[in-house]
């Protein structure tokens, strides 16, 4: 049972999927994002957008603690980040994973069980299982024994998902994870996360198709270096609101 899920019968509701306040970050003494205050809500398909530039990606890293952040604070599933280390899975943009180590994408995979286990002990029968299942789930099973730096952008991209489903945590955080993938990838990758939501996951995606975010994400978060709006796709991706984030509203479909 996922911890994250509400308890209906104790008339508890889950924490927040991520909190952050005031959060600012820089690069190279450069600010990316100001005063960052937002409530992800848990169990639901999140994205956060904006253009080039934005912070989504800094935002993320931020919370993470994978870049330094300047002011604020970030809980994770209701608590620091160091105390629910193990329940959080993020998958990285593409050009950020080293492609030439010499590792296969089972063994990529494999990753996903030692935050359980640890780096030394070998994995258990059900280690095993989960990695399998994940693998499957995400359609690369077939490449198991393929050396990583061999896969093709949209091959990684599965493997490095598989990995965080072989986690199996409460939340996974993924930076652009539809980056050279296909429209018949990106759906059916899309479809495995709605199904991770479904059974009680957060699941927080960096991404741009504002499209794509109306159709099939249940929450959004516009970002222009701060949040411009946060909730409901449909509030969120107004012509105000984008001319505010783009300086012009995107072309994107009525809600």
């Amino acid at each position: 049972m996922r911890t994250t899920s509400t308890t209906a019968d104790q008339g508890t509701q889950a924490p927040a999927a991520m909190t952050l306040h005031e959060l600012s970050a820089s690069y190279g003494g450069r600010p990316v994002i100001e005063g960052v205050s937002v409530d992800i809500p848990p169990g639901v398909l999140s994205a956060v957008v904006g253009p080039n530039g934005a912070g989504k990606s800094t935002m993320v890293k931020a919370a993470l603690g994978l870049v330094p952040s300047v002011r604020g604070s970030v809980r994770l599933l209701g608590e620091p980040l160091k105390r629910v280390r193990r329940r959080v899975a993020y998958v990285p943009q593409q050009d950020s994973v080293a492609q030439d180590f010499p590792i296969t994408a089972v063994q990529v995979v494999e990753m996903g069980r030692y935050p359980h286990r640890g780096w030394l002990r070998r994995l258990t029968r059900h280690d095993d299982e989960l990695v399998a299942s994940a693998m499957d789930q995400v359609g690369v099973a077939d490449l198991a024994d393929r050396p990583i730096d061999e896969l093709s952008g949209g091959q990684r991209q599965r493997v490095f998902l598989a990995r965080a489903l072989a986690q199996q945590a409460d939340l996974v955080i993924l930076d652009e994870p539809f980056t050279a993938v296909d429209a018949r990838t990106e759906s059916a990758l899309l479809e495995v996360l709605t199904g991770l939501c479904r059974d009680g996951t957060s699941v927080i995606a960096v991404h741009h198709d504002l499209r794509t975010v109306l159709e099939r994400f249940e929450h959004a978060v516009l970002m222009a270096g701060t949040v411009v709006a946060a909730g409901d796709p449909a509030r969120v991706l107004t012509p105000e609101h984008l001319e505010r984030a783009y300086g012009m509203a995107p072309l994107v479909p009525n809600s």
